[in-house]
């Protein structure tokens, strides 16, 4: 089925929380970094469409909509693919943007798995979308500005009309009037936190060492 939303937004945009508002306006199932940890097979489409063999049909033949790595890393072409999918930008203060990402997924402690985990298709996935980014992880200048480029690029290349950008924590309403559905009596989920991020990545760090693998 073709996507119907395009998330645009980098990771810890609040992506997580948006995979599962996204789910419960049903938009889902939605797909996020953690459907590829799900489905490790998967790694191999994502590396193919870095070397310029993309699928998207097949990559996202069971969702509906996507947020957040490996998917925001190629954006304009998957909003290209499926020009009737609306787009929607997550975005927060870019400064604590990048230390949320030193506390979380670039954090030194999460970094060999992505880059030098021994798992050669799991290096070659993350290669295949970080791009120049592996090379400043820890430059706060280059990463802010990065974010705030890759936000004016996406205004740039979108249609008003089609793109919704969100920020952070502002909950249902304005999402509800874009996607044209009723806001849900529930919450806004609020998911991800850094220091649930923190605490998953050790359980799973010990359990991959327990079981004699390599650290994740």
């Amino acid at each position: 089925m073709p996507l119907k939303v395009v998330g645009s937004g980098l990771g810890r945009t609040g992506t997580k929380s948006m995979q599962t508002a996204l789910n419960m306006l049903g938009f889902g199932p939605c797909h996020h970094m953690v459907e590829v940890f799900m489905h490790p097979e998967s790694m191999a489409l994502w590396v193919d469409a870095g070397e310029g063999r993309p699928d998207w049909d097949l990559i996202f033949q069971d969702y509906q909509s996507m947020v957040d790595y490996p998917g925001a890393a190629y954006w304009r072409q998957i909003a290209d693919h499926y020009p009737d999918a609306k787009v929607l930008h997550t975005v927060r203060d870019p400064d604590k943007w990048f230390e949320s990402t030193q506390a979380t997924i670039f954090s030194p402690t999460n970094r060999p798995s992505m880059l030098s985990s021994g798992d050669d298709m799991r290096v070659r996935f993350f290669n295949s979308f970080m791009g120049p980014i592996r090379d400043h992880l820890d430059d706060r200048a280059w990463m802010t500005d990065h974010f705030r480029r890759h936000t004016e690029a996406v205004k740039a290349a979108i249609a008003p009309e089609r793109l919704l950008i969100y920020e952070v924590g502002e909950g249902w309403d304005r999402l509800c009037a874009f996607l044209g559905v009723p806001v849900p009596d529930e919450p806004y989920p609020s998911e991800n936190s850094r220091e649930e991020f923190i605490a998953r990545s050790a359980a799973m760090r010990a359990a991959m060492q327990q079981a004699g693998g390599a650290p994740t």
